[in-house]
């Protein structure tokens, strides 16, 4: 069997109500295709009909799932393997908002286990570009009883209870089960999540579809899983050491790490049992592993197979910054 090496995916677009693709094209450089309204790049995913190929050496062509039967723990680290079997445990996107999207939530672990036979979804944002005024709403205003909540959302006035916080390039956002959020438009962001597509919608100020229908809600799904607390954080505190990785997010199901590199920077995973993600925000740069090297550019995901302990990223232009995320 040949040897595993640093692979890439071409990325699945989605067309959404909300997108236009301006930003994918322009500021990461993605070929949409002609995708009227895209506001998603799924970069890495083994979501039913959303599942991933290589695109780059003799593995191009097999999907995300192959790769897995075939290499098992060699691919995704032997302990998530053991958890996971042949489900890949995280989902990784860009998202390009032209409009605002709905206000949403997502359930936990145990409740979409229960409901849907689903891993919950707790998730991530690491804002690449907004417009100025940007905003994005992380959880309530003010603690909220169930009752409140139902009066401002049977009034259509909703938003009046949320937060919301102007975001800028560089910010980071984290949203745990059962945190309402909402991004605003006029943003890129990267979004990584459990591997999990679950979403009950409790609010869209009344938009339609194509077809001139409202769009579903799931509000008994959501009452049943919100946290009306008001939020106590909401960006990510974090510091950036140049040519080392930097901790934005670390929890149960992922840690994200930051890395801004204009030298060689030497990686080595031999104690993590897990693969690593890049997400490249900026620049380009070459992985050089014990077989070869491959080039990766300005807004292109790689995957780190867990056989690959030690890698060393060489930097092929001015800076190079990108997002470095495992499972703990």
């Amino acid at each position: 069997m040949n040897s595993l090496y640093p692979l890439k995916f071409h990325p699945i677009f989605l067309k959404k109500i909300w997108g236009n693709g301006n930003r994918l094209q322009r500021l990461l450089g993605k070929d949409l295709a002609n995708i009227p309204n895209c506001g998603e790049s799924w970069e890495l995913s083994t979501t039913v009909g959303y599942i991933s190929e290589v695109s780059n050496g003799f593995l191009a062509g097999n999907s995300l799932t192959e790769l897995i039967e075939i290499y098992m723990g060699d691919l995704v680290g032997d302990r998530i393997y053991d958890i996971y079997g042949l489900y890949f445990p995280l989902l990784f996107k860009f998202i390009d908002t032209a409009e605002d999207l709905s206000i949403q939530v997502h359930p936990g672990d145990d409740y979409a286990m229960k409901m849907h036979n689903s891993l919950g979804k707790t998730e991530m944002w690491y804002v690449i570009d907004a417009d100025e005024g940007s905003l994005i709403n992380l959880g309530f205003n003010r603690d909220v009883t169930r009752d409140q909540y139902l009066r401002y959302l049977e009034n259509k006035n909703l938003p009046e209870l949320l937060y919301y916080g102007e975001v800028s390039s560089g910010d980071a956002l984290f949203i745990s089960a059962g945190r309402v959020h909402a991004i605003g438009k006029g943003i890129l962001l990267a979004e990584i999540q459990q591997a999990s597509d679950l979403t009950y919608r409790m609010y869209d100020y009344e938009r339609r579809d194509e077809q001139g229908n409202l769009r579903e809600l799931h509000n008994q799904h959501a009452m049943n899983v919100l946290d009306f607390n008001c939020i106590d954080r909401f960006t990510v505190d974090y510091k950036i050491s140049v040519n080392e990785p930097s901790e934005i997010v670390k929890c149960d199901y992922f840690k994200v790490n930051i890395l801004v590199f204009s030298d060689l920077v030497e990686r080595d995973y031999c104690r993590t049992d897990s693969f690593i993600v890049y997400m490249t925000l900026n620049g380009s740069f070459l992985i050089e592993y014990e077989n070869g090297r491959v080039e990766v550019s300005k807004g292109e995901t790689v995957l780190i197979p867990a056989s690959l302990e030690y890698v060393k990223l060489r930097p092929l232009s001015e800076e190079v910054k990108l997002l470095e995320t495992y499972i703990p």
